[in-house]
């Protein structure tokens, strides 16, 4: 069985649902310091043919708040203006019909902080896309593995689940250790994404590294399905 760990991000870029779909069991790390101007609150997307930057609200955002504790007030203008410029940058797009409507149930939620929106979001989209990996919140399912440190907290949770196999996100290879892993029996894998070029609004300059609202605005599920198994263990 194979299991992952990640902090919640809010519709995050493609290499996210490559790291779901590779696995059994996902596990949202919700119950760790946030990290202001990072990726939990923040994304970007394609307007007017360029690489725009976009940022969630909450309120009183810490590192020194847990994710699951940073707050969020979907009643805010902001909101509303977010959801308009994601309208104005897709709403000539092919799957525009599709996907609207399923970003605006993510804000329509009942979501009272940062962790649960952003797992709702990408609840909804591994829905629409047709993955089926089984879906765990930290807080929820492990509290018990609080306090424990680092890699052997991932160690412990994936224990938990009856996982033998370890994936993480690249970014987690200067952390984390093979033979370390080993010791405790669990092999240890990193997936290094890899995402093909797609026809966005400028056929010819692709922007990569969007948020998975840029691959579903002009993708369908089954070719947004195939660029999931576009990945490499190392």
């Amino acid at each position: 069985m194979k299991a992952a760990i990640m902090q919640p991000y809010i519709f995050p870029y493609l290499g996210y649902f490559q790291l779901i779909k590779a696995v059994d069991a996902f596990v949202f790390y919700d119950d760790v310091n946030f990290i202001k101007r990072g990726w939990i609150n923040r994304n970007k997307i394609l307007l007017n043919n360029k690489e725009k930057l976009i940022s969630f609200p909450c309120i009183g955002a810490s590192q020194n708040k847990l994710i699951n504790e940073v707050q969020v007030d979907l009643s805010d203008k902001q909101y509303l203006k977010l959801i308009q410029t994601i309208e104005q940058a897709y709403n000539k797009a092919p799957y525009y019909k599709e996907v609207y409507p399923i970003i605006e149930k993510v804000f329509n939620s009942s979501a009272k902080n940062i962790a649960e929106l952003a797992i709702h979001s990408i609840k909804i989209v591994s829905e629409y896309i047709g993955i089926n990996t089984e879906f765990y919140v930290s807080s929820e399912s492990f509290g018990e593995t609080k306090g424990i440190d680092k890699a052997d907290r991932l160690i412990a949770i994936s224990k938990n689940l009856g996982s033998n196999t370890y994936i993480n996100a690249l970014g987690g290879i200067e952390l984390y250790n093979k033979a370390y892993f080993k010791l405790k029996n669990i092999e240890l894998h990193f997936l290094k994404p890899s995402s093909a070029p797609y026809k966005q609004h400028d056929p010819i300059n692709f922007i990569a590294g969007l948020s998975i609202i840029d691959v579903m605005m002009f993708n369908s599920p089954e070719e947004i399905n195939e660029m999931l198994d576009n990945f490499e263990l190392v």
